[in-house]
């Protein structure tokens, strides 16, 4: 019974999520929403008003427009884009940097999860489609310094959630380049070996 009332209750939390969505961001965003699936994600993740999450590497802000309005004016959501990213890609980047001028004014952006805003206060880490490219230019080493940091970023009782697109058993890290695929036993136990438990 407890699980069909939550199943309820997240039911209901969601539909107001869902219809401010539709209303408050770009149709070009909406328009993946089929996909994506964020009310179902936002839900997933446990972000709730009030929280502070971080998006790491937003590209053109999708789901930080997502959680942005998921935790709410009294939220805070931080987009991490590495210094390097942001000289790669400056104009997505600028685009993120200006969301807090441009109506998503609980929107921040970091360079890393070490910024002294985040350290050991947010509730949610996420990252979407780009675990993966930490390989493509770190060291195995360096990841897990990274995920290190990250477990650091979080309060306790934080989650760290990796959406990528999965490789098959056993490739390990030879698809990260040329099929943008990660096998989910590196993840887990690069994330293992930062402190997180499953």
């Amino acid at each position: 019974m407890k699980l069909l009332v939550t199943a309820l209750v997240l039911a209901f939390a969601a539909a107001p999520l869902v219809s401010a969505m539709a209303q408050e961001r770009p149709a070009a965003d909406v328009a993946r929403d089929a996909a994506r699936k964020p009310a179902d994600m936002v839900t997933f993740a446990g972000v709730k008003p009030g929280q502070m999450v971080a998006d790491m590497i937003p590209g053109g802000g999708y789901f930080t427009r997502v959680f942005s309005l998921a935790v709410g004016p009294s939220g805070k959501v931080f987009a991490v884009i590495p210094a390097a990213a942001e000289a790669a890609y400056p104009e997505p980047t600028k685009a993120i940097r200006a969301m807090a001028t441009t109506g998503w004014p609980n929107v921040a952006v970091i360079n890393t999860p070490l910024d002294p805003a985040v350290a050991g206060k947010l509730d949610m880490f996420w990252t979407a489609q780009n675990y993966h490219d930490l390989h493509n230019s770190q060291t195995p080493e360096q990841v897990i310094g990274f995920n290190k940091a990250v477990f650091a970023a979080l309060k306790p009782g934080g989650v760290y959630v990796i959406v990528d697109h999965a490789g098959r058993e056993g490739t390990g890290l030879t698809e990260t380049k040329t099929l943008h695929r990660i096998d989910p036993a590196v993840i887990k136990s690069e994330a293992l070996a930062a402190g997180f438990k499953l």
